[in-house]
């Protein structure tokens, strides 16, 4: 709940206004029922027709004012609540857009989303509901029973009598409420997850024929979503019942005891149809303490998931070292004794005292200097893709020490390191905009960087065949585009910015030969001032780099050129001779 009064607090002012405004309509909305029985007992035995239509003026002005104050009041809560919502969603996205990778890997993507759509949502309606019903439900109930004990005290005990009860039974309830409801949000995330793996891999689910086996996968994750929802919607509905049972009690003795004492020349009859009114009123009020005592309920779990994610502190670019002066070096990259493993906690092994991990990457050492290029192969899941997490501060490394132009990692900031770089990633991401868009991304590239960058890419002649040309509007994914069209796109997305290290990780696997051959001949002649660090399964795309590093299981079993690993390293040695082998065939 922390998290809704740090925003409620910055729009202090805006939500004084709607308190204020609700305030009013409902203290009109008390007046009228004490009106009305002014009238009945007071004006009408008068028999004077321009009283009655005096105070029946007088109730109608009231009324009015009643239903404006309130429709303004509700339409002003509407519009702070969703300016609360847009902030907290703002701030979500801000801070899960910088998450390091092990804080991304922690949270995991389906609950970041649901906590983004769901969470923030169930936050803006518990804001809404602040300045409207918190406001009118308790006057609704105080005001009801202050003004109704001036009107009759003895009938107003028989209220007094029963709000205690019903309050208790409402903060009883709405105290199991929260952890039900933390327990439905986790389960809306397996929910999401599943959904999103099947959105995501749709033609890997038909090609397999697996349609029923993941409506099956996704059928339970949903029935345990709703069960857990259910629960959690039954107990927080337990109160209505009783609420709605002792309050038909309590107007059943009203009726009674208010009609005796009628009969009895004790009471006016307008008091008791004022008294009717206002139980009518004081019921609402703790109808709506009970709504809010749910909505809270849900809010409170969904904004303390939201507050887990915006409190996170950066545990990658907190560093003492900030200020340290850059010293003069050839290394434009180098791995000294680097050893990392994947896990929560990952950059910090102390969080791990005790504990076995298996290492992604183990003693990894190796310099790339300036003027060189450095390739790296090795078998799928050998940790070639873990280097540029590393290099690029993603994570941080367990042990050993990276150096990026011979000045220590972890003194860089994250935009001074992170600008040095151009990369590619495996199954990177093309964004539903147009070509020139998704090259440039925002960097505000001149345009002959961006035509360049498309010609060494190799991307020009696909271009060109498209009326729009780089206009050309690519779907969601880049799903209107082939494999390869999406790689070369990539390529010049990384080209343009003219990079001083240009990652490029399996960027090539959808090309063929004689165009892979073609862009690396092309970014060797016109980015000499790059360094090209170039990840692949091909030989071919590696066999011509200044260094090639061999890994397998996570250790570099080779490391030097071409022609020494041919020599010395029997696996990349294996290696070429079937790819080359299969390429002669």
């Amino acid at each position: 709940m922390k998290l809704i009064f740090r925003y409620l607090k910055k729009y202090r002012a805006a939500l004084a206004i709607a308190v204020f405004i609700k305030l009013i309509g409902t203290l009109s909305e008390l007046l009228l029922p004490y009106i009305l029985e002014h009238i009945i007992d007071n004006v009408v035995p008068q028999n004077d027709l321009k009283l009655v239509i005096f105070w029946g003026m007088m109730m109608f002005v009231v009324a009015v004012l009643c239903r404006y104050f309130n429709v303004k009041a509700n339409s002003t809560a509407i519009n702070n609540a969703h300016h609360i919502s847009y902030e907290i969603r703002q701030s979500l996205f801000e801070k899960t857009i910088n998450l390091t990778g092990s804080q991304f890997d922690s949270f995991t993507l389906p609950s970041l989303i649901s906590r983004m759509t769901s969470d923030s949502y169930n936050v803006q309606a518990a804001v809404q509901q602040f300045q409207t019903l918190c406001v009118r439900a308790p006057i609704m109930l105080v005001g009801g029973i202050v003004v109704a004990s001036f009107m009759d005290f003895g009938l107003a005990k028989i209220m007094i009598c029963i709000m205690p009860v019903l309050v208790l039974v409402i903060l009883f309830v709405s105290s199991r409420g929260i952890p039900l409801y933390s327990e439905v949000q986790d389960k809306l995330d397996a929910v999401v997850r599943i959904m999103r793996e099947n959105i995501t891999g749709i033609r890997v689910v038909k090609a397999l024929s697996k349609e029923d086996y993941e409506i099956r996968r996704f059928e339970t994750a949903n029935k345990n979503m709703t069960t857990a929802d259910i629960k959690a919607v039954t107990v927080m509905a337990i109160p209505s019942p009783l609420m709605q049972m002792c309050l038909n009690a309590g107007l059943t003795l009203v009726v009674l005891i208010g009609a005796s004492r009628v009969n009895e020349g004790l009471m006016k009859p307008g008091v008791i149809l004022a008294f009717l009114t206002y139980f009518n009123m004081i019921a609402m009020g703790v109808m709506g303490l009970n709504r809010i005592f749910m909505t809270l309920s849900k809010a409170s779990a969904s904004a303390d998931r939201i507050d887990a994610v915006l409190q996170t502190e950066d545990d990658v670019f907190t560093v003492e070292e900030q200020g340290e002066v850059p010293v003069v070096s050839d290394e434009v990259v180098c791995f000294d004794h680097v050893s990392f493993a994947y896990g929560e906690g990952s950059g910090n092994a102390e969080d791990f005292a005790g504990e076995e991990r298996e290492n992604a990457l183990d003693d990894i050492s190796f310099t790339v200097k300036k003027g060189e290029s450095l390739g790296i192969i090795g078998p799928t899941g050998c940790g070639k893709t873990t280097i540029v997490n590393l290099m690029m501060r993603f994570y941080d490394a367990d042990s050993g020490e990276i150096r990026i132009d011979g000045r220590k990692i972890r003194t860089y900031g994250k935009q001074e390191l992170r600008t040095k770089f151009g990369a590619v990633f495996q199954n990177d991401m093309i964004f539903q905009d147009t070509l020139r868009e998704n090259i440039d991304f925002g960097r505000k590239l001149k345009e002959e960087d961006i035509d360049q960058a498309v010609d060494d890419a190799m991307a020009s002649e696909f271009v060109e065949s498209l009326a729009e040309g780089l206009d050309y509007e690519a779907a969601i994914k880049g799903a209107n585009l082939s494999g390869g069209q999406k790689q070369r796109i990539l390529v010049a997305r990384a080209l343009a910015g003219k990079p001083e290290i240009l990652v490029l990780d399996d960027s090539s696997s959808a090309l063929d030969y004689r165009t892979d051959a073609a862009m690396r001949k092309a970014i060797g002649q016109n980015y000499p001032d790059s360094t090209l660090i170039m990840i692949a399964q091909r030989v071919s795309s590696v066999m011509n780099m200044t260094n090639i590093l061999v890994l397998d299981n996570g250790k570099c079993i080779g490391f030097g050129n071409h022609e020494t690993l041919m020599k010395e390293c029997e696996p990349y040695r294996e290696i070429c001779e079937i790819q080359m082998g299969a390429m002669r065939q």
